[in-house]
């Protein structure tokens, strides 16, 4: 299978990117073939400004775009990685999605409602989050977690499985923990296509 990793962290020496280098080789070692975006490394700028959306809007897609969503629809499936900034994705995926994920490419809209185009067999969404799941279960704060991406982005578009996982207490948690979740998430690359 054809995995696009499209990862939002800065630091390139964030647990997050060890994260990634570990997907990566489960995926590599699994056989499929992987692409890596990483989006602070190419300096995605994630504004929509008000002329790109009016190219979009009368089907006009800028070359940067094109770019982007050739990358987008080469995959057969995806992997998002990234950290939980203010019960949401960091501004740069959000900025990369609003660009990418264009009516005609992601979905489209009829008289019986939205209909997703997007032909990925599968999506997984690895994030860290600073505080701890029993914090986040007394304020049912995972579903307003999981809801935007998994059914308002990626669903939305088409993709029929969408996992997400979420590892909690990243800043204060041990070596061991570190590492059993590095290795956890090896194994999600190596099973990505069971």
């Amino acid at each position: 299978m054809r995995v696009l990793i499209v990862y939002a962290h800065p630091n390139p020496n964030s647990f997050n990117h060890a994260l990634v280098e570990h997907c990566q080789q489960g995926l590599i070692a699994a056989g499929h073939e992987v692409k890596l975006k990483d989006l602070y490394a190419e300096n995605f700028d994630p504004v929509l400004r008000a002329e790109h959306l009016a190219e979009l809007q009368t089907g006009v897609i800028p070359a940067k775009i094109q770019h982007e969503q050739a990358a987008l629809l080469w995959a057969e499936g995806l992997v998002f990685i990234y950290p939980l900034w203010w019960f949401g994705r960091p501004a740069i995926l959000k900025g990369w999605f609003d660009h990418v994920l264009t009516r005609g490419v992601a979905f489209d809209y009829s008289q019986q409602g939205v209909t997703g185009l997007l032909k990925h067999r599968r999506a997984a969404v690895i994030i860290t989050a600073g505080g701890s799941q029993d914090y986040f279960k007394g304020i049912d704060a995972e579903t307003l977690i999981h809801r935007p991406m998994t059914d308002g982005t990626l669903s939305y578009c088409g993709i029929p499985q969408v996992d997400q996982f979420i590892y909690y207490n990243v800043p204060t948690m041990s070596d061991a923990e570190r590492h059993a979740i590095l290795a956890q998430v090896q194994q999600l690359g190596r099973e990505f296509d069971a």
